[in-house]
């Protein structure tokens, strides 16, 4: 298993908690990336929203890419994942900002391709937002010329969103032949742009029932469009690690507190203009990505147990969310981490 962990530019992941004390700046993004390193997690995800979509339009959020270039030329080993879509963005400047961002990391620069579901942010900075299926038709030619241009010395394209000619691209990326793309979709649409250009798959938090489903039917669908395996099969997961149930769940009572706030202001854009395999309801959308759904609440043992038992069922890339981050983060590493490597190595000994 490996760890990755939600960078907190948008000030927290909890709607109805108003203050985490992990401010959405650059020293704080920067401090909690540096001790990660230390920590070992493997990845960091850098959302790409305009707008802060957690405490509300109106308070701060970083912006991803000019975030993962100063954070590339300042860790060493960690995989610094940031999300991009394609409505907002000219594919040949991405990709000649990718090829350079992945030098400035020597190759640990990489990409979640996300097609987009909130439409008043698109209208605010100027994005393009269509319906649902043909967000997906723009990121597969999206994806295409990134490809392209990572891979030819001369690319040309000709598509309905797109069109280059004779285009260079020097220096390419130190991956060859591309950074990994990530992506994530539930709605058939999305599923097929997936399996047919991206390199991984990434789920919001799900039981371990649903994630299970998920990856088989990728897996089939993948094997089906006669192309290699996924490199990977990640999932997003809140933790509430204390040392009693008791203490959990206070914490959790605490976070799902649903209350009027500007921090749900994207919900109905999240439920009505995405197409979601489970209902989302004010619950979940307490904390971002679905997190609360792999129930990674209890005691060091009990989330061990948990992060086992996804394990078995094919995840193997946990995106995690914590609060405050770097308290959480460091108690997640010392007393969750090594049990797990603990209770697995007891497993294959009996």
């Amino acid at each position: 298993m490996k760890y990755g962990f939600w960078l907190p530019i948008f000030g927290g992941w909890l709607r109805n908690v108003d203050d985490e004390q992990m401010p959405p700046t650059f020293n704080y993004a920067k401090k909690v990336i540096q001790s990660a390193e230390n920590w070992g997690y493997d990845t960091t995800l850098i959302a790409e929203l305009y707008l802060n979509d957690i405490k509300g339009p109106e308070h701060d959020s970083l912006e991803a890419w000019s975030t993962a270039a100063a954070l590339a030329a300042v860790t060493h080993k960690i995989e610094i994942m940031t999300a991009i879509r394609p409505g907002f963005h000219n594919p040949a400047v991405t990709a000649k900002m990718a090829a350079n961002i992945d030098r400035i990391s020597n190759g640990r620069f990489t990409l979640n391709v996300v097609s987009a579901w909130w439409e008043e942010e698109a209208r605010q900075y100027g994005g393009i937002f269509t319906e649902h299926d043909e967000r997906y038709d723009r990121t597969e030619e999206f994806v295409e010329v990134l490809k392209g241009l990572w891979t030819e010395d001369v690319f040309s394209y000709e598509g309905k969103y797109y069109s280059l000619k004779n285009t260079h691209l020097f220096p390419k990326p130190v991956q060859r032949p591309n950074p990994i793309l990530y992506a994530g979709g539930e709605s058939p649409r999305g599923k097929e742009a997936i399996v047919n250009n991206c390199d991984a798959y990434v789920m919001h938090g799900g039981t371990v029932d649903e994630v299970k489903q998920k990856i088989n039917d990728m897996k089939k669908r993948r094997e089906e469009a006669g192309k290699e395996p996924f490199s990977s099969f990640g999932m997003a997961a809140y933790i509430v690690c204390r040392d009693t149930e008791a203490e959990a769940g206070q914490e959790l009572a605490r976070i799902t507190n649903v209350k009027e706030s500007s921090g749900y202001a994207g919900y109905k854009d999240f439920v009505g203009k995405s197409q979601l395999e489970q209902q989302v309801k004010l619950y979940d959308y307490s904390v971002s990505n679905r997190g609360l759904r792999p129930q990674l609440i209890g005691t060091p043992e009990q989330i061990a147990e948990r992060i086992l038992a996804y394990e078995e069922a094919g995840v193997d890339l946990l995106l995690l969310q914590f609060s405050p981050q770097l308290e959480e983060m460091e108690r997640f590493s010392r007393d969750v981490m090594p049990l797990v490597k603990s209770l697995r190595a007891k497993q294959t000994t009996i």
